[in-house]
């Protein structure tokens, strides 16, 4: 008797990944020696190993929810069509997520497979393209173009080229312009194609030197402007785009001038509208101040009913790992998330002056704690808990935390905390870091394939703590479709307030946005009631989708 409940406690703690491969074990191979006559030979024997190794690599898999059809294509962001082996993640990723995502509207919808058509018949390789490209070499622009273009320049932190990026192609949706990326940065190398049967990355032969624009170049807009080079008034109805250049540079970086920023304005974009090339630099996330424009602001409201989703839609749809990364992403999470009852991620933003800081430390563990993401561990005058002889809760599984950072210190420290002291509930954390890399290393192929894995990583656990004004945990939240507690870093060395609070939308900041409305000159985050100033930058605009912020 003794002996049965012995084998029943056993098996209790078996997994259901283990239980898969005995059932599938158990079906398949006494069947086999049916059809063989209870004669199984050497190479018999080597296909039942090999099928059993199989389902043991698929362990991981088995606790994965099943996906609808729908569900693998995100609610109708994505299409059929792509070749599934050269870019595992666009049709994987969904069975990763914990979080399903928000639903995109049916317009948002339409709209990217208008997009995907234009995007198609206009871009590199087309008869279009072509003849777009002498019209740039002669230097005017076309009255009524066939195609227009929109050249994003790749620069910056990958936080930065992500969220800019994603923020530029709502541009060229708003405006009916083909998107096209500089491949600078390895952008090829760390994102998959995301429209079908064409490229978004700039080929070779574009005839201007784009990636050396700056405040200097003749053709920014800011400087025609300013110049009078380019005034609204040039174009009245139907007046020839003769007079118009063939490209205009919008510089948007963070020395813009006033005159740059009027981008922003309604006169200002129907002047834009006329210029055939237009190509931007940008490190920021420029959506809220594209909601400020009068023209656009009903087509976004079809687009974005709910609107701190444009990052969630627009970066999922967007931004697919390639296959290199995307094993750096799976293996992490069927080592140390698959088997978690829940996962709490930390995103610590280090600077060369603070980078281990034991006030930040103490910052994360009051906010992680206080908030209940994750239990507090007894003091050392507090007796250790008993320790039970059976699984806890009944085979209760751990608390994955995933920290990020260049520094390993921060997780060091938590993990010494959560092994050396028992947590005051019982519940198991397990810590994790995939890497520290010590220092930011910009251009490094290795070390951005790594950080892209990491806000990947980051944006499927169940809750988020991110670090105030870092794209790195913008990228994350967005991904997620989440609120995160934001650590407050003027909060450090302070004997007031809050270590974090939790963020008023998942949308990134526009951190260097505009500050007044172009026409009455009121407070730019006023002028909408979901264009609000951000919490972590008092300064920037961020997209909310409540009135009462």
């Amino acid at each position: 008797m003794m002996k049965m409940k012995r084998l029943a406690a056993r098996c209790n703690r078996w997994t259901p990944a283990i239980n898969g491969v005995l059932v599938a074990f158990v079906l398949v191979v006494p069947t086999l020696i049916i059809l063989l006559g209870g004669r199984i030979g050497e190479q018999q024997a080597v296909w039942i190993k090999t099928a059993v190794a199989g389902i043991r690599r698929d362990d991981a898999s088995i606790l994965r929810p099943k996906t609808t059809g729908n569900e693998r294509l995100l609610g109708g962001l994505l299409v059929e069509g792509f070749d599934q082996e050269s870019c595992h993640s666009r049709y994987q990723s969904a069975v990763y997520r914990r979080n399903p995502g928000m639903k995109p509207s049916q317009y948002l919808v339409s709209k990217l497979r208008n997009q995907e058509s234009l995007q198609r018949r206009c871009g590199p390789g087309t008869a279009a393209y072509t003849n777009a490209l002498e019209q740039l070499k002669s230097g005017k622009s076309l009255a009524s173009p066939e195609c227009r273009y929109l050249v994003s320049i790749s620069y910056r932190g990958l936080g930065n080229r992500i969220i800019a990026a994603a923020s530029e192609f709502l541009y060229a949706l708003l405006t009916d312009r083909v998107f096209l990326v500089d491949p600078n940065n390895s952008m090829d190398e760390l994102f998959c194609e995301p429209f079908p049967n064409t490229s978004w990355l700039v080929p070779p032969g574009l005839p201007l030197g784009y990636r050396g624009f700056y405040l200097s170049t003749p053709e920014r807009y800011g400087k025609m402007r300013e110049d009078g080079v380019l005034r609204t008034d040039q174009m009245n109805g139907s007046a020839a785009s003769g007079e118009l250049p063939a490209y205009a540079y919008i510089h948007l970086d963070y020395n813009q001038t006033d005159h740059d920023k009027l981008f922003f304005c309604d006169d200002d974009q129907r002047l834009l509208s006329n210029i055939q090339w237009l190509i931007i630099r940008s490190d920021s996330y420029i959506a809220p101040g594209l909601f400020l424009v009068e023209a656009f602001r009903e087509e976004l409201d079809m687009l974005f009913p709910e609107r701190d989703a444009v990052f969630h839609h627009l970066g999922r749809y967007l931004f697919h790992p390639t296959n290199g990364v995307w094993g750096l992403i799976t293996r992490y999470h069927d080592a140390h998330f698959a088997w978690a009852q829940r996962v709490v991620g930390i995103q610590v933003r280090v600077f060369p002056w603070r980078s281990e800081s034991p006030e930040i430390l103490k910052q994360i563990k009051t906010c992680t704690q206080n908030e209940g993401l994750l239990p507090a561990v007894l003091g050392e005058e507090e007796a250790e808990p008993a320790v039970k002889t059976t699984a806890p809760r009944g085979g209760a599984k751990p608390t994955a935390v995933l920290i990020t950072s260049l520094k390993a210190w921060y997780h060091d420290k938590m993990k010494g905390m959560y092994w050396e002291r028992a947590t005051a509930n019982g519940e198991v954390v397990v810590f994790g870091q995939p890497s520290h890399e010590e220092i930011q290393r910009y251009g490094v192929k290795s070390h951005e394939h790594k950080a892209w894995a990491e806000m990947y990583l980051l944006s499927m656990a169940d809750t988020l703590v991110t670090t105030g004004e870092s794209t790195f945990g913008y990228v994350a939240h967005g991904l997620a479709g989440m609120r995160p507690w934001v650590l407050d870093m003027g909060m450090i060395n302070s004997t007031v307030g809050w270590p974090c609070s939790r963020d008023m939308s998942m949308e990134p900041c526009f951190h260097i946005a505009p500050t007044k409305g172009c026409k009455r000159r009121e407070d730019a985050g006023k002028i909408v009631p979901h264009v609000r100033h951000c919490k972590d930058r008092p300064t920037g605009l961020k997209l909310v989708d409540r009135n009462d912020w």
